[in-house]
């Protein structure tokens, strides 16, 4: 049985040094950004658009990624702003598809960070109310706010920057995704719980 421990432990270190480490996917997203630009330009023909894309490329891997759902460097990087994930963290488990899934994760860390901007504006609004008096605000002026919010992002930078924006961060999650999808396969021969 003692011969046997240290063959288990070097297994154990083995598969857990091929789980890849915050400083392997920032590596990969800072390598991946030119690739990722030469992609959008050669789709777009626009620089503008493919500069949209590789910074919501950078900012997906680096900031807005699958690792929010736990203490990462991601999540350290939000600084003061960090506590506003911790629902995020409390809701999904690590590396759920919710998370890290292919499908839905960034559609959900945007959802999610869009809801938990308008809630904090309106918990704002409604202390703001309480102390200096007046009505309350309600859901539909943050409805318009988010509309009008959209038609000047439109309106100045074009129909394609949202849609970029959102395919540059989606991007950058998913190499996130994959990297660790790879590690995943490797130590385990699945990953289906990604998709």
């Amino acid at each position: 049985m003692s011969e046997r421990q240290p063959v288990g432990r070097i297994v154990f270190y083995v598969k857990v040094a091929l789980m890849p480490s915050g400083k392997t996917h920032d590596a990969i997203t800072f390598l991946l950004a030119p690739p990722v630009f030469a992609a959008a330009y050669a789709a777009t023909g626009t620089a503008s658009l493919s500069i949209v894309v590789t910074a919501a490329f950078l900012f997906g891997g680096l900031m807005f990624g699958p690792d929010l759902d736990t203490v990462s460097k991601q999540y350290s990087r939000w600084m003061i702003f960090r506590t506003f994930w911790l629902p995020y963290r409390t809701v999904f488990n690590h590396r759920s598809r919710w998370s890290h899934g292919l499908i839905f994760g960034t559609l959900f860390r945007v959802v999610y960070f869009m809801g938990a901007l308008s809630l904090a504006a309106l918990a704002g609004f409604v202390i703001k109310s309480f102390f200096l008096g007046g009505t309350p605000i309600g859901v539909e002026p943050l409805t318009s706010a988010w509309q009008q919010f959209g038609e000047l992002i439109r309106s100045n930078l074009g129909n394609s920057f949202l849609p970029a924006a959102f395919i540059g961060m989606w991007t950058g999650a998913a190499s996130h995704t994959f990297t660790d999808m790879a590690g995943t396969y490797i130590k385990t021969g699945r990953v289906t719980e990604f998709l």
